[in-house]
């Protein structure tokens, strides 16, 4: 009880990434049980802030969520680049999880490289709450995203990401 939590990667891109960058940190609704069109409302809310260029990042059930909108609603903006951390595939079990109605049409997946030029899937071999098998589906899907597998993060719990900021970084001096 005593133990000094850590706060995550997540948390801290705003400072991560620094002034140049406005980060957006939704917290979903109902995360223990979540729904998707609570979510969906949730971050239709945000999207009238969001401008052209804008960067996505779904960790886990945020990068199922993302990439189920992203296939099925038009944005009214232009995404520059898509990060998928630990993000679930299909609805087979997952962590104890089924995915709930998360799940969309795997066959669309590639719609995302027509309309978003960048896409990173990071993934860690030894995530037991979704396994690599996840990622390595997505790559399939998507042949032009790059796929970054790690030996040892297991679902990205820890504090830092240099690789996801460095990688958005790269982004501004393209």
């Amino acid at each position: 009880p005593f133990e000094k939590k850590t706060k995550r990667w997540h948390q801290l891109l705003p400072q991560t990434l620094g002034d140049t960058y406005e980060v957006f940190l939704p917290s979903m609704p109902n995360s223990e049980n979540a729904k998707y069109m609570e979510w969906k409302i949730w971050f239709e809310k945000y999207v009238a802030f969001l401008r052209d260029g804008a960067v996505l990042v779904g960790h886990s059930q945020g990068g199922y969520f993302l990439v189920k909108y992203l296939i099925e609603n038009k944005l009214p903006i232009t995404i520059r680049a898509l990060y998928l951390v630990s993000a679930p595939f299909e609805p087979d079990d997952f962590g104890g999880e089924d995915g709930g109605d998360f799940a969309f049409d795997t066959a669309k997946v590639p719609v995302l490289e027509e309309n978003i030029p960048h896409i990173v899937i990071f993934h860690s071999k030894d995530d037991f709450v979704v396994p690599v098998a996840h990622a390595l589906k997505y790559k399939e899907k998507m042949p032009k995203a790059k796929l970054q597998l790690f030996e040892d993060r297991v679902h990205f719990w820890q504090e830092e990401f240099t690789e996801l900021i460095l990688d958005i970084k790269s982004l501004v001096s393209e």
